[in-house]
Order: structure tokens, then sequence, then C-alpha cells
């Protein structure tokens, strides 16, 4: 009994520390997910699904406009969700860890992962380091080892897709001469691990619904598996994704990987923007579409509703010529290559504006580049819980046309045609 108490006491403030850090971060907005591992039983209201649990995934959601905190049970033939007031799921996260329900729990924000872990013997520490994404099964595990803490990436390297595709050796390790590609296919994922923990995919009941992705221009193919491998290993979301390539020799290649990993819910087909027509679509991705391109398939993610539209665009010629120099620009702008960076600003300003008035939070950002060009613009639109339609930045819009002289621009005509466009 002495000992236990003297267990109870030790533990004590490293429990406390991890509540309020819990705690701090959802008030703050900066809670991701919390994940609680290595259930050690004894818990009633989990153990009643019959069958032995893998992990508990805890989120925020917004309920009838009131904060609750979403549970997600995953057993192995079937998933459990609950959600409870904010006070009432952080005093259950509290009994379960002090109860030594679970030996590990992991608290994912933007900036850090505190880890929550407890030794054989029962005690408790506190870690807190930079984020990890590795969610695999068994990797929360693996995470408490140090060996594992050096270098975390939202893909493990030893993934199949990454080695038929020449990323990776026969052991799963990155080839030297592919190590930029690496570098960009995680980060990709970073930018829209991001983008879907604040859209409506991941609120209930659509984060259990399929997320049907169609990346456009896609390639060799390198972010279309990466996105469908984070997507259904890591995040174990039923994903259908499918590349969309003009190049027959691409969407063979693609298509054979496909097939000699039997990929469910992935697909490669042969077409362009502006004739393809999507059965459904969540998430547009076009990187590198040249000039108008861009446009097409910015306008047929808002036209299908999508909920993520992410563009890294290539080439702005349909502005330039049309733009005037006004006064007291002129002298600046007499050089051609402050006039093409103006070209290159004010496309993708209007565009970003184009999607804020079609009902998406929009960011336009300096993105990594990629292999064989210097283009490291990324466009990211979220569409809004309530995408109402604005009329004061489509207001906006007409001033900065008419202060350059604009006449035409593509997405915006594309929108109107459809009626997307506030009057």
């Amino acid at each position: 009994m002495a000992a236990d108490r003297d267990l109870t006491e030790f533990n004590a403030p490293h429990l406390a520390r991890f509540a309020d850090l819990l705690r701090q971060a959802h008030d703050q907005g900066r809670l991701s997910k919390l994940l609680l591992v290595a259930y050690q039983g004894g818990v009633a209201d989990l153990d009643a699904a019959g069958q032995v649990l893998q992990r508990v995934m805890v989120r925020p959601v917004i309920l009838r406009d009131a904060p609750h905190l979403s549970f997600l049970l995953r057993y192995p033939t079937k998933d459990i969700t609950k959600n409870l007031p904010v006070a009432e799921g952080l005093a259950q996260i509290g009994a379960w860890l002090a109860d030594g329900a679970f030996r590990n729990a992991h608290l994912h924000t933007p900036t850090d992962e505190v880890q929550l872990a407890f030794s054989k013997k029962g005690k408790a520490s506190v870690r807190v380091g930079k984020p990890s994404n590795v969610e695999a099964p068994g990797a929360e595990e693996a995470t408490a080892t140090a060996h594992n803490r050096d270098k975390h990436r939202f893909l493990d390297a030893s993934r199949p897709f990454l080695h038929e595709l020449g990323v990776t050796d026969a052991k799963g390790q990155v080839l030297p001469t592919m190590s930029r590609k690496w570098k960009q296919i995680n980060k990709f994922i970073e930018v829209f691990a991001a983008a879907l923990a604040r859209s409506p995919l991941s609120q209930p009941p659509h984060d259990q619904e399929p997320i049907h992705v169609v990346d456009f221009g896609s390639g060799k193919g390198y972010l279309t598996f990466a996105i469908h491998d984070w997507l259904r290993h890591t995040q174990h979301r039923d994903a259908r994704v499918t590349g969309v390539e003009l190049r027959q020799d691409l969407v063979q290649l693609c298509q054979k990987v496909i097939d000699t990993l039997h990929l469910e819910g992935m697909d490669y087909e042969q077409g362009d923007v502006r004739h393809y027509h999507p059965a459904a679509l969540n998430v547009m991705i076009a990187l590198h579409a040249c000039d108008v391109a861009t446009d097409y398939a910015i306008h047929l993610g808002i036209r299908a509703g999508a909920e993520i539209i992410m563009c890294s665009p290539c080439c702005h010629k349909q502005i330039r010529p049309q733009l005037l120099s006004p006064h007291p620009l002129r002298p600046i702008l007499q050089h051609g290559i402050h006039l093409g960076q103006e070209a290159e600003m004010l496309t993708d300003g209007l565009r970003a504006l184009l999607l804020d008035a079609a009902g998406y939070d929009t960011q336009v950002f300096e993105f990594i580049s990629l292999e064989h060009t210097n283009k490291n613009k990324m466009i990211l639109a979220v569409k809004r819980a309530q995408p109402t339609p604005s009329e004061e930045v489509v207001r906006q819009i007409q001033d900065i046309k008419a202060f350059y002289g604009i006449q035409e621009q593509c997405l915006e005509q594309l929108l109107k045609a459809d009626g997307l466009l506030p009057a």
C-alpha cells in the first residue's frame, strides 16, 4: 500500500503537467489530436466491444455551435465514436491516465508533441519535442525509443511505393540522388495534413466518409502515391485517389505500380483538366498547371464543391499583356523583370480573392521547390464551414482590375459563367 501511495505521489505532478498542456492546447486552438495507445485493460466502457482496443484518438470538434471532444475508439474490426463536451472529455482522459489504462499518450499540436509515458514499474514521465507524425500500427510504441526520435517524417521511408518509384532502395533507404525529392514529398504531406485538419473533412460525420482526391498533371506520381499512402496507411481513411496525366507513358508506369502493389482506392487516368469530370471530388490538386490551366483546375474544384484546393501555379501569361503601368509605378514597371513579377503577383492574388469570394479560406505562400523548376508558390484553399460568397471581396477584385486595366481573367470568367460569384 505504501508503495502504491508513493507511486501515486510520484506520478501526480507529471499527470497534472500533461493535463495542463492538453487543456492549454485546446483553449488556445492548437490541439490537433491526442492519441492514447498501449491499452492496459480494466475500463468497462473500453472493454465493452468484446475486442482488444488498439488505440483512442481524440480531436476537437464543434457540435451544435459548441466545442466538444470527439473520441474515436479503434478496435480490430470496428470503430466507435463518442462525442463529449470539452470539460467532460478532459476529465475522462485524466481519469483513464490516472488509472493506468494506457501506457502512452501523445498530444499533437502544430509546433509540439508532448508524450506522457509510463515505465514498466508504472512511473510517469512527460517529454516535449518537435512534432512527429508517425501513426502506423505499432508506431506509437516505437516513438518511445530514442533512436526513432531523431528525425520524424510524415511518411515512412520503408513504404513499398517509394521503392517502386525509385525513391528508396530495396532496404527502404532513401537514395542520395532522391533526398531532395523525399524532402519535397514530406513537405507536401505536411501542408496537406494541416489543411485536412481544419477542413470539413475532419469534422463529423465527414471524418467517417470516403475522401475523393484528384491530382491533375500528376506526372510520375510521387505526390499522388504519397497522399494515398498517408491517408490510408497513416490516417486510416477510406481514400479514393486518382492521378490524371496527359502523358500515356507515365499513366502506364503508375498504373503498373498500382497493380504491382495491389493498391486499393487508387487509379491513374489519361486526361486534361479542361475536359475531366470526376464523379466525386473532395480534394483537388494541380501542381504546375501552365497559365490558365490553373484557373480551369480551381474552377473545377469550386464547381465540384471540393473542401480542399491545392495549386502551385506555373506561367502567368494571360494578364501581363493587359497591364497598364499606373502612376506612380510607371518608372518601376519599365523593367521587364518587374513587370513579370507584378503579373505573377496579380494573377495569383486575384485567384486567391476569387477563392475567398467563393467561400474558401485561402493562403498564398512559398512552398518547397519541386524538381526541375524554381516555381515554389502554393495557393491553398480550405472550404469554410459556412461558405457564404462575399460581395465585398468581389468589389475589391473589380477595384484591382480597374486600377491595372485588366479586362479579362480566366477564373473570374469561368465562375461568372456558372453563376458561382455574387453579381
